[in-house]
């Protein structure tokens, strides 16, 4: 099976590539990326040269060049992967967030309506619980909650949400849908929470923390979503939606000061020196307080569970960040997107 994967160069995305390529040589993976500041290539070193994968430098939001793609390898399955994420990037600046994560996902789906007959193949879409909204101090976000998005970002994902449900009702185009919770783990930019702290601590800077640090997520370990995102596309209902989550609520600020301790403990240093670097900022707009994911239907459904609980999934991304200096340092100097223009853009 020949399996398009949009945002593969990402930070999911590649965690998916890389669990998946090595363990399936019967499906052939193209990895459709615009290669966007979180989009790094040398996330994907390990495969890189496998005979089943390749990568396409293409902009979801270009239609032109997305349906030439479509020609070309005709995939019979599209795993969604490709957004702008960072709330905080949606609020200085919604514009890509609209374009990448709104018209992008509908060239994607009106490629797949020109390719495919209906009923022909499948669309995964990956989203966000984020669309959700907010939850008070009790409550989960269920497959039925209503949407109640608070940001740009969370809109956007809403949007394409829709978009995707409607292809499938009104032109018959096979879709599955999965909502995560935070997910966290080896590759992610470290614009975001926990790799953000990591390397502060470790580098001894401050430990930027929103309001009051007491808003909660619910983390889920990337590999966990990876492998449970694939499930739903082999077992999952077609026209169908799941919740995936980590069942770990954890208040921000916890999840501060357990950085705090893992990377003292690992790198043989104070946890409260590390702990007196937190420095509360002022709250960004439209916070919400809380998200709680209940993730029954896919336990009950197709028997998937997270096999990481947030103490082991944070010792290993602290460990893999500490070992990882070079991906790291490549990413912060911006030394890879030298790396990008001289192997990709000109080609």
């Amino acid at each position: 099976m020949k399996i398009l994967v949009t945002g593969g160069a990402g930070f999911i995305g590649a965690n998916f590539l890389n669990l998946l390529v090595p363990r399936h040589s019967e499906h052939h993976f193209i990895n459709l990326d615009k290669l966007t500041y979180a989009g790094n290539p040398l996330s994907l070193s390990a495969i890189e040269r496998s005979s089943n994968y390749e990568l396409k430098v293409v902009d979801i939001v270009d239609y032109e060049a997305v349906d030439a793609v479509f020609t070309e390898h005709a995939p019979e399955l599209v795993v969604h992967f490709a957004a702008e994420s960072h709330v905080d990037r949606s609020i200085s600046g919604p514009a890509p967030f609209i374009k990448s994560n709104i018209e992008g996902t509908f060239n994607l789906l009106e490629a797949c309506r020109k390719h495919w007959k209906p009923g022909e193949g499948l669309f995964h879409h990956v989203s966000t619980d984020e669309v959700y909204g907010s939850l008070g101090d009790t409550g989960m976000f269920t497959e039925t909650t209503r949407y109640d998005p608070s940001s740009p970002y969370s809109a956007s994902k809403a949007a394409s949400d829709h978009l995707v449900r409607a292809y499938n009702r009104t032109f018959g185009i096979p879709m599955k849908l999965t909502n995560c919770s935070n997910n966290y783990g080896p590759y992610q930019f470290p614009e975001k929470l926990i790799p953000l702290m990591i390397l502060n601590a470790q580098e001894r800077k401050p430990l930027p923390v929103y309001g009051e640090g007491l808003n909660v997520r619910d983390w889920l370990y990337v590999t966990d979503h990876c492998e449970a995102i694939w499930q739903v596309i082999q077992e999952g209902k077609v026209g169908e939606t799941y919740n995936i989550g980590g069942h770990n609520e954890v208040r921000n600020i916890d999840v501060v000061t357990t950085i705090c301790k893992v990377v003292a403990e690992l790198t043989n240093s104070d946890a409260g020196e590390l702990e007196g670097l937190i420095t509360y900022v002022k709250d960004r707009p439209g916070h919400d307080m809380r998200y709680a994911i209940d993730a029954a239907k896919i336990k009950d459904d197709l028997g998937w569970v997270p096999k990481e609980t947030f103490e082991t999934g944070l010792r290993r991304t602290v460990k893999w960040y500490l070992d990882n200096t070079e991906w790291i340092e490549t990413v912060r100097t911006g030394e890879y997107r030298n790396w990008i223009e001289k192997n990709y853009d000109k080609r």
